[in-house]
């Protein structure tokens, strides 16, 4: 005989839009350019393809370690965050013709250009970005730009109100270099 689980409350699911942008968000927490943190996931058929934020190239320093490398009033030490999702995208074999775009922020041009060029048919932001060319550049190709508000910037989980949910054992892990120490 089986037993019926406490109900739990559960809240609002977000939409698929709002759970992309989210993850742009969370993608936009790794940004190391203090003058713009930008997150940008790729998707297609609900399915993340690649994820990028605004930083440096590989193993070159980051602009929150030696400073800004600015030229003519942008940084131009971090590659932006959509040009990192299609690298990472490109480097995994990946192909994005008809993904869509879940940006944090409207790309410049070049972004936007760049967007284009892989396939993308569908943007979704919820801020603007200065002196961009994109939203022209989107109309022309027949991308779909769609400017939403804002998800909620909170994750709400809360392991307490869930029956099969335990905290997990606190664990330290090794310390770069170190080797664990043997049984």
């Amino acid at each position: 005989m089986s037993r019926a689980s406490p109900k739990v409350k559960l809240r609002p699911r977000p939409s698929w839009d709002e759970y992309f942008l989210k993850l742009a968000m969370l993608a936009s927490e790794r940004s190391t350019c203090p003058r713009m943190h930008c997150g940008c996931v790729l998707v297609k058929d609900r399915f993340v393809l690649a994820t990028g934020y605004n930083g440096s190239l590989p193993r070159a320093p980051h602009c929150d370690e030696v400073g800004c490398l600015i030229v003519s009033n942008h940084c131009i030490r971090t590659n932006h965050a959509e040009i990192n999702a299609l690298c990472q995208a490109t480097r995994h074999g990946v192909a994005l013709d008809g993904a869509t775009a879940y940006i944090t922020n409207m790309p410049c041009t070049a972004c936007a250009k760049a967007l284009i060029a892989a396939g993308i048919r569908r943007a979704v932001i919820f801020t603007e970005y200065h002196d961009t060319m994109a939203e022209a550049f989107f109309r022309e190709s027949g991308v779909d730009l769609c400017r939403v508000t804002m998800p909620e910037a909170s994750i709400h989980y809360y392991p307490a109100e869930y029956p099969s949910a335990r905290p997990a054992a606190a664990r330290t892990a090794a310390k770069p270099g170190r080797k664990k120490a043997q049984p």
